[in-house]
């Protein structure tokens, strides 16, 4: 079976190793090179880094909207095209291109946490599971009927980076066991619930910023939710200072933002119990937990954290 492989980001690795293994990948699409860093040279994404060391055909368009790219996909002539974590809007003409369609493998269980950004989605909101969906994709934003899933719980200490990592190589283990029925035609198609639909949209770094009238367990998630980008952070004496790691805690608030200690740390006060710090950095200064940042941060307990 000829297919074409859509994805960008380190999820989408284990799909294409596992199609590779499998089938004929006849084009690999991934996104640009993206400049980085302070010096803002240009970096490959992971799919790009795989599909080169195994040799296999690649593209890096802008855009699928174009009349010319569904020509070229034709030309390849794919059974199905594959995506998982692309970043680019299949348009209808490229849609229709495949004789078994565009599937898609989503971080999440469908109808839930559409959008770009399910696994953090998840974690925020305090779900107790997840898992990856095999969708047959159309025109909407992960709208398309469901093929199948796999759930998996969210461990309390998951970060959106470990749970990834491991919805990854799950969702390369059902699409193994999913495609070769599509293919056979034993899998009908299951409509989605529209109306239990939420919705995961890309992740602004501003959105890391930790609002300490929110409740500590609120706040907890947000910590884990975005590690590792784009961070949770607060200020102190005007500085950035990063949360890496954080517990909630019951207990009285001193005040929302207020620093009290606790043992031979430190814990804010919140809209409802205690934010315990683990594991921090503030600007310039490596990462380091709590006990160690206190010896040299003079005045941080008792101060007030914006």
């Amino acid at each position: 079976m000829r297919v074409i492989f859509m994805g960008t980001p380190e999820f989408a690795v284990p799909t294409l190793a596992m199609l590779t293994d499998r089938y004929e990948v006849v084009g690999v699409y991934t996104r640009p090179d993206k400049p980085a860093g302070r010096g803002q040279e240009l970096v490959r994404s992971p799919v790009k880094e795989f599909a080169l060391a195994r040799g296999l055909p690649l593209y890096q368009p802008t855009t699928l909207r174009k009349p010319e790219a569904a020509a070229v996909l034709r030309a390849l002539q794919p059974d199905v095209i594959v995506v998982a974590a692309f970043g680019l809007i299949l348009p209808p003409e490229v849609l229709a291109v495949p004789p078994y369609g565009c599937l898609n493998v989503h971080a999440s269980l469908l109808p839930r946490w559409r959008g770009a950004a399910p696994v953090a989605a998840a974690i925020l909101a305090g779900d107790a599971e997840t898992g990856c969906t095999i969708m047959r994709m159309d025109a909407g934003i992960d709208t398309g009927p469901i093929l199948a899933q796999a759930a998996l719980p969210i461990a309390p200490d998951d970060t959106t980076g470990s749970l990834t990592a491991r919805l990854a190589h799950l969702g390369a283990e059902l699409l193994a066991v999913t495609l070769p029925r599509w293919v056979a035609g034993e899998i009908s198609p299951r409509p989605q619930d529209d109306a239990r639909a939420t919705y995961a949209p890309v992740i602004r770094k501003e959105e890391g910023r930790l609002h300490w009238a929110r409740p500590a367990d609120h706040l907890a998630r947000q910590v884990r939710a975005y590690q590792p980008w784009p961070g949770a952070y607060t200020t102190w004496n005007g500085l950035w200072l990063k949360v890496l790691w954080a517990h909630a805690e019951e207990g009285e608030s001193p005040g929302p933002g207020r620093v009290v200690s606790r043992g031979e740390g430190a814990a804010v006060g919140t809209g409802a119990g205690l934010l315990v710090l683990d594991k921090v950095q503030l600007a310039g200064r490596r990462p380091m937990p709590i006990a160690d940042f206190l010896r040299g941060a003079r005045g941080f307990v008792g101060s007030v954290l914006e």
